[in-house]
């Protein structure tokens, strides 16, 4: 038997990061300078298992923090709080009615024309606004290697097209497994496209490594990769370089964004985060209203302070920089849009020729 030191010497380089990732919130805030009494409104989570869902975060992701700064919008997004605690109404444990649309453990079966699998619980990062945070990934997930049920009820059904990958993160299983997945997929005539939806390139890019673009670009389905960014200092040049390298395979790249309270309520956040996806190949896709789970509804933004955000932000950025404002909802056949209308009055900054 090969000693699990060995093992892991030999693992790739990102699941050698994900085992040193912080899971203390005490070493966190140590190590961006910052302690308890930084905080007003109550102390951060002081143990792994804060509120019922632990601290994870790669250190990478968290060399991006400004040090120092309560207020970092990156760390706002990791860290436990206090407020976690407060039962809120309306914010419960199934936000967007994952449970009734299991068809088949793993499947989940909204909207017409494409299915989702829950492919793992794993994460790279717990994310304090995750809409899982509650999920039963132990009763409602295969294990890799156990989807003849799955595969078997997408075959079935013609109009599927297009499967979608999510979880925790479909890029924490190995290659291996992503690849005899999107194999099997692949072998079913009616499927044609392949969406993977991941926050893993942002927050850990040595995941885009070979293993990852070689598979991706060798299967037959066309593939459209779905990061999930908040904000623009998450976008460091090693994540420019793994987007890059996930175009490379011909994959399409997106972005969807949470409007965090605290995070990216600003039009010069939501307008740094565009041009800065824009710039790294990526273009943003949806901008979404927080789904309101358990736990999270200190980071909740109204609806209405949305459509004004966005119609001032959309004022400044070109239409292709603009991302749909969108909210799910149980139920419905598809995401439910927010549509925004310009302010009264607004002002384009536009002088009309022989005007001073």
């Amino acid at each position: 038997m090969i000693p699990a030191s060995t093992r892991q010497q030999n693992a790739p380089a990102w699941q050698r990061e994900l085992q040193c990732a912080i899971r203390d919130p005490g070493e966190l805030l140590a190590l961006v300078g910052l302690d308890a009494a930084d905080f007003v409104g109550g102390e951060p989570g002081t143990h792994a298992g804060a509120h019922g869902f632990p601290l994870r975060v790669p250190r990478g992701y968290v060399a991006r923090m400004r040090p120092g700064d309560a207020a970092d919008p990156l760390l706002a997004q990791v860290l436990p709080t206090g407020a976690e605690a407060e039962a809120v109404d309306g914010f419960g444990p199934d936000p967007v009615g994952d449970r009734d649309a299991m068809v088949r453990p793993g499947v989940l079966h909204k909207y017409h024309g494409r299915v989702l699998l829950v492919t793992t619980g794993a994460c790279a990062v717990h994310c304090r606004y995750c809409f899982r945070r509650e999920f039963p990934y132990a009763d409602a997930n295969p294990r890799p290697g156990q989807w003849q049920e799955a595969l078997a009820y997408i075959e079935a059904d013609a109009s599927i097209e297009e499967v979608i990958l999510s979880g925790g993160d479909p890029l924490s299983l190995p290659d291996e497994t992503l690849a005899a997945l999107a194999m099997r997929l692949a072998a079913i005539s009616h499927v044609r496209t392949l969406r993977i939806h991941t926050r893993l390139p942002v927050v850990l890019p040595e995941r885009v490594d070979t293993g990852l673009s070689g598979w991706l670009a060798d299967t037959r389905l066309q593939t459209i990769v779905v990061l999930h960014a908040n904000h623009a200092n998450e976008l460091d040049d090693s994540v420019a370089g793994a987007a890059r390298r996930l175009a490379d395979t011909g994959a399409w790249l997106l972005n969807q964004t949470v409007l965090l309270r605290g995070v990216n309520d600003s039009v010069a956040a939501l307008e740094a985060l565009s041009r800065r996806l824009f710039a790294c190949g990526v273009l943003p896709y949806y901008l979404h209203l927080l789904d309101p789970v358990r736990g999270a509804a200190h980071f909740d933004v109204s609806a209405s302070t949305a459509r004004s955000l966005l119609a001032d932000a959309a004022a400044r950025l070109p239409g292709y920089l603009v991302p749909r404002l969108v909210r799910e909802e149980a139920g419905r056949p598809g995401k439910t849009p927010e549509p925004f209308r310009w302010p009264e009055g607004t002002n384009t900054g536009v002088v009309a020729p022989g005007e001073s």
